[in-house]
């Protein structure tokens, strides 16, 4: 029997990115735990807003690396 070899490239197509307007919850860091909306997915993390700053009414934003989060329903 052949063995297939799992390489870098094979487990991207199987690990599955966040869209823009999914939402996701934070793996690791600072925001572990919270979850937030995806706004902009780059090639290798995704831009999330976690909410929005009573005092300042500025958006929270941070940048989540694709391993650092998972998606939520």
């Amino acid at each position: 029997m052949e063995q297939e070899t799992v390489t870098k490239g094979n487990l991207e197509g199987k690990r599955k990115k966040a869209k823009e307007g999914d939402m996701v919850e934070v793996k690791r860091g600072r925001y572990k735990g919270k979850k937030g909306e995806v706004l902009i997915v780059k090639k290798n993390s995704v831009i999330i807003q976690l909410g929005i700053n009573p005092k300042t009414g500025e958006p929270v934003k941070t940048v989540v690396n694709h391993k650092n989060y998972k998606r939520v329903k």
